[in-house]
């Protein structure tokens, strides 16, 4: 399972995959730009910069432009690989089961809102946040991360000092 970014830098292996002919089912849920990342900079206080597929705006100079055709099952069936497209839970079940019974490589495609948030995991990534900036967004996330920081405990051995 993967989204749009990581299979945009994966999808060479779907070539290899198909030229052994190895049975793989790959399920791509494609938002439309890098959520995880687009998430990660919004808690470093740096909203999404670059993580929607846009055109840049020749008014702006912005990445806030129309939406990119980014069509990444078209780009997977253009490699060789078998693609189901999934609309919904059934769907997706029985996309499933069809890529199950295919001896090839099969990718699932399955469109995502991309303001719909998956599930957060609870864990905290160390990614230190800018301690000057201009924008609130980035002072208010540099003091999460400082109280985060401090609440850190190593797993190993000794804390360093």
């Amino acid at each position: 399972m993967v989204g749009d970014g990581s299979y945009l830098m994966m999808s060479s292996e779907l070539v290899t995959a198909v030229q052994e002919g190895i049975k793989l089912i790959v399920v791509l849920v494609q938002n439309h730009g890098f959520a995880s990342i687009g998430a990660l900079s919004e808690s470093v206080g740096a909203p999404r910069f670059g993580t929607w597929y846009r055109y840049r705006n020749p008014d702006t100079g912005r990445l806030d432009g129309g939406v990119l055709p980014v069509d990444l099952a078209a780009n997977a069936a253009s490699l060789g690989v078998r693609v189901l497209r999934a609309n919904g839970v059934e769907e997706l079940r029985a996309a499933l089961r069809e890529a199950k019974a295919h001896d090839g490589p099969t990718l699932v495609h399955v469109e995502a809102d991309p303001l719909v948030y998956a599930p957060d995991s609870q864990s905290w990534w160390d990614v230190p946040v800018a301690e000057v900036s201009e924008l609130d967004a980035t002072g208010e996330a540099r003091k999460s991360y400082e109280a985060a920081k401090a609440n850190q405990r190593p797993y190993l051995g000794k804390a360093r000092q």
